[in-house]
């Protein structure tokens, strides 16, 4: 007999969902590009076209000192010829604090619609101060009193004091538009290592892996 109760009840909704609901496209790994940024621009771009929601939205994956690891969903901001792929956040934050005690990170883009996968590996590394300047300058009025507050992540014991500090932070950007919130960093993780998955209904799903060695990229087929 099944389990009853909240815990079984969950298992079996969990169990019972749909995986790769829609018509998937096809991935020549043989015609792929010798460079994962073409492929990943091109992906992309196919993600747009076919009205896939946020997908430039990402999972950064960091740790800290001790190893254990932090996962969040943010807006990839750019990418580079080099296979760069850049990320803003606050260098006083959680993750930027993690990825000054270990600088590196993982990045995971999932389009469900089309169902890929791509994964993205490498040293994370901050950019100079005035690419983080025209980022933040860059963001809505909204985004940029959310960081002026400086208290990401923070207990907030009481929801007045949000108030308060987003009122004082638009105020400060009225009177001052080109203010910077201190710390904001631009972030780029050259990767040396990135995955393309594409899901099949028959579950033999079609990895390609590009890995990065002396400066030069090599390709290589995974199995599912």
């Amino acid at each position: 007999m099944g389990e009853s109760g909240p815990a079984g009840s969950i298992r079996d909704l969990l169990r019972g969902l749909p995986v790769f609901g829609t018509e998937l496209p096809g991935f020549d790994v043989d015609a792929a590009p010798a460079e994962p940024v073409a492929l990943f621009v091109e992906w992309l771009t196919s993600a747009v076209k076919a009205g896939v929601r946020e997908p430039h939205a990402m999972a950064l994956a960091t740790a800290d000192a001790a190893g254990r690891p932090s996962s969040r969903v943010l807006i990839c901001k750019d990418l580079d010829a080099d296979g760069t792929w850049y990320f803003a956040t606050s260098a006083g934050s959680r993750k930027g604090r993690e990825l000054a005690a270990t600088p590196y990170a993982a990045l995971s883009f999932y389009w469900p619609e089309q169902g890929r996968q791509i994964r993205v590996r490498g040293a994370a590394v901050p950019a100079d101060a005035g690419r983080g300047a025209a980022d933040f300058l860059a963001r809505s009025p909204g985004a940029r009193a959310d960081a002026l507050t400086g208290r990401q992540s923070q207990v907030l014991d009481e929801p007045s004091d949000l108030d308060a500090a987003l009122r004082a932070a638009h105020a400060r950007i009225e009177a001052d538009p080109g203010v910077v919130a201190p710390g904001w960093t631009v972030y780029g993780v050259r990767a040396d290592d990135v995955e393309f998955w594409q899901a099949d209904r028959d579950r033999r799903h079609i990895r390609l892996r590009y890995a990065r060695a002396d400066g030069a990229w090599t390709r290589h087929r995974l199995w599912p």
